[in-house]
């Protein structure tokens, strides 16, 4: 395909660290041989994080649609007209209205198909919440806006791929909401994404148990028994290679992650905690399952740093390269699916 794709960016909690790590990212000059990136928010706050990023060279094109992005220029989309109190660091609800604004924008722009694929910049899920804001963070408010009964929360990296059944709940509801159809319906969109946004032909996928030791054969609870094994032995009849399960703790202690393309864990920390701490600065959140791509960095607002110029762009470049691999992939097998004749002698070449 030789025109670049445009991807969106939501710049998030405008007091963390998101239009940070988006100006350190849009200041290399590489990107724009991949992509034309669109950023949704204001040049007033931008200028704001140039100086403090110390940016000077990075100028936005401010437009009004994508459809008049320029190839190879950072382009900006202002969201509102007032001017904003910008307090780095700080958690306050009054700049929660701006993440949204941006989000709400890109979301539409991306669900009218005007942009190829959304990256998000963290917000703050207490401060964003509002009467137009309900969720407990991106991923359930871009599922609820595609219209999708289920997501997968799917953390990926160079070396491990993480999905989680349950996300931003209480730990206390974990053990409740987990079922033996819910665990099925991930194993069945992480199987899906496998194949269709990364192009594994026969993913394998490993499955966490809940309990610790993954219960003992029952004798620390019993849910892998009655919900967790049932799930895997249907996903097998459904031609799902899913495996386990595995207790958690010696699972990624030994690296058995690296005989998988995926691993599904039963709650957020579960997977969350060692992903993090094997692949954090070049890991990426992706919300597979939906009609969209949108990926993210894997880190939160990280207030503690914010306006101090030492936030990392690692995760946020990847996530926006990922962003990139998973549009192409999908644009690609759109087209392999309108000519068969293609598909087959692709088929061959990769075998």
């Amino acid at each position: 395909m030789s025109e670049k794709l445009k991807i969106g960016i939501s710049i998030g909690d405008v007091n963390g660290i998101g239009l940070e790590i988006i100006i350190k990212t849009l200041a290399e000059s590489m990107i724009y041989n991949y992509c034309t990136p669109i950023v949704y928010g204001h040049t007033k706050v931008a200028s704001f994080y140039r100086r403090v990023t110390e940016a000077s060279e990075l100028n936005f094109n401010v437009i009004d649609h994508p459809s008049k992005a320029l190839p190879k220029r950072a382009n900006m989309i202002n969201c509102w007209e007032e001017d904003v109190k910008i307090e780095p660091g700080v958690a306050n609800k009054e700049v929660g209205k701006y993440a949204f604004a941006s989000l709400e924008r890109a979301t539409a722009d991306l669900i009218n198909g005007d942009i190829d694929a959304l990256v998000t910049a963290p917000i703050n899920k207490d401060t964003i919440q509002s009467e137009d804001f309900n969720f407990p963070g991106h991923t359930e408010y871009l599922q609820a806006r595609d219209g999708a009964a289920e997501s997968l929360m799917f953390l990926v990296s160079d070396t491990l791929r993480v999905g989680v059944v349950t996300g931003h709940i209480p730990v206390t509801k974990v053990a409740e909401s987990i079922t033996t159809e819910k665990i099925l319906a991930k194993l069945k969109l992480m199987n899906a994404s496998l194949r269709d946004d990364f192009w594994i032909r026969k993913p394998k996928i490993a499955v966490l148990g809940l309990n610790p030791h993954a219960s003992d054969n029952g004798l620390i609870g019993d849910e892998e028994q009655t919900t967790i094994i049932p799930a895997i032995e249907e996903a097998r009849s459904n031609d799902i290679l899913a495996f386990g399960p595995y207790a958690a703790d010696g699972f990624f202690a030994n690296a058995t992650y690296m005989q998988f393309d995926a691993v599904l864990a039963m709650y957020h920390d579960q997977g969350l905690i060692p992903f993090k701490q094997i692949a954090f600065e070049s890991g990426v959140n992706f919300t597979a399952g939906l009609k969209f791509v949108r990926t993210s960095p894997d880190h939160g607002t990280a207030y503690d740093i914010a306006g101090k110029n030492m936030a990392s762009e690692i995760s946020f470049r990847e996530a926006i390269f990922t962003a990139l691999h998973i549009a192409k992939h999908r644009k690609e097998g759109l087209e392999l699916n309108e000519n068969p004749l293609q598909f087959s002698k692709l088929s061959r070449d990769r075998d």
